[in-house]
């Protein structure tokens, strides 16, 4: 690849180069991440790599050539964890776990970056977790598919901004949000061919629902519990929503919605 495609660092810091088969670059992603400085970036260049990306209480700056032309994978974890990281952005790549241990693909802790235009896939939990009173990621135009359990799930206070993904053939729901003080904006997802539901509140959970599309999961289209409180009122979700087919109906509000995973 010529140097004019490495993309532009918008901070003006150097851009560290990701490649496998390059000596004169980093071989890895994680590699690249220690040498960085505070307005540096690091560009991930065409290929499969195997690592496991850990960023804690700093910024992220994070940009693969595509989705569909950087993989990153993992066996024994998860590949990519972030916690408390304040600012920044991570696109343009695939996560894949490939282990058989309880991992989810992107692991996301109270963290305020970007992440978009990526792919989180395999998880044998949910494919991305958002979680902590202060997580407040952007999770915007990614595609999460066949993770073993939810696609998202949104817990333990999260208030993340989740819109225009793709969550799709994952094994319970497309989106799942749980726990008092959970308040994501769910905003323009297609949550499709899901085996449970589109998506799930439960457990007190709140949430911005607007404009999603929940259509030929294997459930309802949006399944809530009693005490969650979803805006607009459940009543009103199909209108703003669109919840149609699904193979037991737009939605549901129930007081065992995992009784059929036996939980």
């Amino acid at each position: 690849m010529s140097e004019e495609a490495i993309p532009a660092n918008p901070l003006g810091g150097r851009t560290l180069v990701v490649d496998r088969v390059d000596r004169h670059c980093y071989p890895t992603p994680s590699a690249a991440l220690k040498d960085v400085g505070e307005s540096d970036q690091v560009y991930v260049r065409p290929g499969i790599y195997e690592d496991k990306l850990v960023v804690a209480q700093r910024p992220v700056r994070l940009v693969g050539a595509g989705r569909d032309k950087v993989q990153i994978f993992c066996r024994r974890g998860g590949p990519l964890y972030l916690q408390e990281v304040p600012e920044g952005w991570i696109t343009g790549i695939t996560f894949r776990y490939v282990g058989s241990d309880q991992h989810s693909a992107l692991n996301i802790l109270n963290s305020a970056c970007i992440i978009t235009q990526c792919r989180a896939m395999e998880g044998i939990l949910s494919g991305v977790v958002l979680y902590g009173p202060e997580c407040r990621v952007a999770f915007t135009d990614n595609e999460v598919c066949r993770n073993r359990e939810s696609g998202i799930f949104v817990f333990a206070g999260a208030q993340p901004r989740v819109a225009d993904n793709r969550c799709v053939e994952n094994h319970h729901f497309g989106i799942a949000v749980r726990d008092p003080g959970s308040r994501p904006e769910l905003v323009r997802n297609q949550c499709e061919e899901n085996m449970l539901s589109g998506i799930l509140l439960f457990q007190h959970a709140e949430g911005l629902l607007v404009d999603n599309v929940c259509r030929n999961n294997q459930h309802w289209g949006i399944v809530m519990t009693p005490d969650s409180h979803p805006n607009p009122a459940p009543s009103a979700l199909p209108t703003m929503n669109r919840l149609e087919p699904n193979l037991m109906g737009a939605y549901s509000i129930s007081d065992q919605p995992l009784a059929q995973i036996g939980r």
